[in-house]
């Protein structure tokens, strides 16, 4: 056998011809009728790690390239391609699925194809002109090192109104208030009790961002496979992590099992017994287009198209009007309440504007940890009660800087792990002086860095601005500090998991 004639020895050594559906050869492959140009194939690639695999065909066979992120359709972006063994012109029609145990397996795809033309062929170094029915442009492949290359766009993109996907999006806030007047001009969705968290899709990879722009995809490895649902997409979207108990309700204390992990095996035990689903209320950008300044309407409807409802992801549904109905339907199933959103409101990233409200049926606060008090009887030697605080708003601090004020102790709802594990976070932020600039928390105080944001539940608001019986929920370090105020409470509303007034003092266990 000739060396030409054996250059997909490579590619039939990988492949068992009783399993997989891939064409096989014996030889060399026939070029068959003369074309005006030569032909490519891109193909969707479902394998253990999704990807794309470009194909040129050359001499009578594809070389072919593998490229994680797909086709780039922007100068700016330059995706990684690993070169892998030739492929025999039949793969230009080839889709299917390759059987488990087989190399390569998984679903494949034909993404686009069509003809190119040919500018430069070096062994290092390949320029073409694409025209395919998705891809019409010109690229150049250059080996960096061994099989890795690069494919980099040469023109404009073919959508001159292209914009690659924005980065470091802060996500729009609501305010607290109560059912707008005027029902028929808003859209009503379930308040999920869980974590707000911003989701970049492209090339078949999420990275997830809380608000404060700190990365937590891999606390999440569940939510890669929405990566896969998207396929070539580029996306946006908005939405809230979220854990649920045993009767399907969200549950923020069962989600802080998954919240502070740190080790990769820690998170795979837990995904097991507290398994996290990532519900979608809006899009922010899609396939080289910003939608920020699409109304809500249209937002959801494009959001609706992209179908993503999976084991982990789901889009729930909104409700135009009538938001009566659907707070009193989520009271009765003991959720957190509802979000208001006018259908005419843009997406205003960071902003809390009125666009958006929450109406809540139940009493909840994120509060500022500025210190703690040493724990007393059972809690001896543990901490005792944590010393909570809300800023000033802008109204109040009247032009200065705003200062932390103290609203309390928070004694209550804390497990034994908890306990320990608030002990070994607060320690290293001891401080000698209150952090507190408004009210007095007790002589024996010791106090922290104003660092930690917790949420609990309380009974009411007291005359002197301390929350009566409040209850501890759990930390949230996808909160700013200093975006933590105090909220109004919505007409209505429900203490949350607070202990009645004169109930044991916490400290004494």
């Amino acid at each position: 056998m000739s060396p030409r004639t054996d250059r997909f020895g490579a590619y039939r050594a990988k492949r068992d011809p009783e399993r997989t559906p891939e064409p096989l050869t014996e030889g060399e492959a026939e070029t068959g009728d003369e074309v005006d140009r030569p032909r490519f194939v891109v193909q969707e690639h479902h394998a253990r790690r999704l990807h794309w695999d470009l194909r040129l065909e050359r001499d009578g066979a594809l070389l072919s390239w593998a490229v994680p992120r797909g086709i780039p359709p922007d100068p700016r972006e330059n995706h990684l391609a690993v070169r892998t063994e030739d492929h025999p012109l039949e793969y230009l029609d080839f889709s299917g699925e390759i059987p488990a145990g087989e190399y390569g397996a998984g679903m494949m795809k034909i993404w686009d194809r069509g003809t190119y033309e040919t500018h430069k062929f070096r062994d290092d170094e390949v320029i073409v002109t694409l025209h395919g029915e998705r891809v019409e442009g010109r690229y150049v492949l250059f080996r960096t090192r061994g099989d890795d290359w690069m494919i980099h766009r040469m023109d404009p993109p073919q959508d001159l109104g292209y914009e690659p996907l924005p980065e470091g999006l802060e996500p729009m806030k609501a305010r607290v208030g109560d059912l707008p007047e005027r029902g028929s001009e808003w859209a009503f969705e379930i308040k999920w009790d869980g974590v707000r968290a911003l989701a970049y899709v492209s090339g078949g990879r999420v990275r997830l961002e809380t608000r404060t722009g700190r990365e937590v995809t891999e606390r999440y490895p569940e939510l890669r496979r929405l990566g896969r649902a998207l396929g070539s997409r580029e996306a946006v979207l908005d939405g809230e992590l979220v854990a649920f108990d045993r009767e399907g309700r969200p549950d923020f204390g069962l989600l802080q099992r998954r919240m502070h992990l740190a080790s990769e095996s820690a998170v795979r035990r837990r995904m097991k017994d507290t398994p996290v689903a990532y519900m979608v209320f809006d899009l922010l950008h899609l396939d080289g287009r910003s939608l920020l300044d699409l109304p809500y309407t249209e937002r959801r409807e494009q959001l609706a198209a992209l179908e993503l409802e999976g084991e982990s992801w789901r889009t729930p549904a909104h409700h135009t009007g009538d938001g009566a109905a659907l707070l009193e339907a989520s009271r009765g199933q003991g959720l957190e309440g509802i979000v208001a959103k006018r259908l005419d409101s843009h997406y205003e990233p960071g902003r809390r504007n009125g666009a958006w409200l929450k109406i809540k049926n139940v009493r909840r606060q994120e509060v500022v940890v500025g210190g703690w008090l040493p724990g007393q009887g059972a809690r001896r030697g543990r901490l005792g009660a944590l010393l909570a605080g809300v800023y000033e708003s802008a109204e109040d601090a009247a032009g200065s800087e705003p200062r932390l004020r103290y609203v309390g102790r928070v004694g209550t709802g804390f497990n034994e792990a908890e306990l320990g594990r608030l002990g070994d976070l607060l320690d290293p932020l001891r401080r000698d002086e209150t952090p507190f600039g408004v009210g007095k928390p007790p002589k024996e105080s010791i106090f922290c860095e104003p660092e930690l944001v917790a949420e609990v539940g309380f009974s009411e608001w007291t005359r002197t601005g301390t929350l009566r019986a409040p209850r501890y929920l759990g930390l949230r370090d996808d909160k700013d500090p200093r975006e933590v105020v105090a909220e109004p409470v919505s007409a209505g509303a429900e203490p949350a998991g607070a202990e009645p007034a004169g109930a044991a003092s916490p400290r004494d266990g």
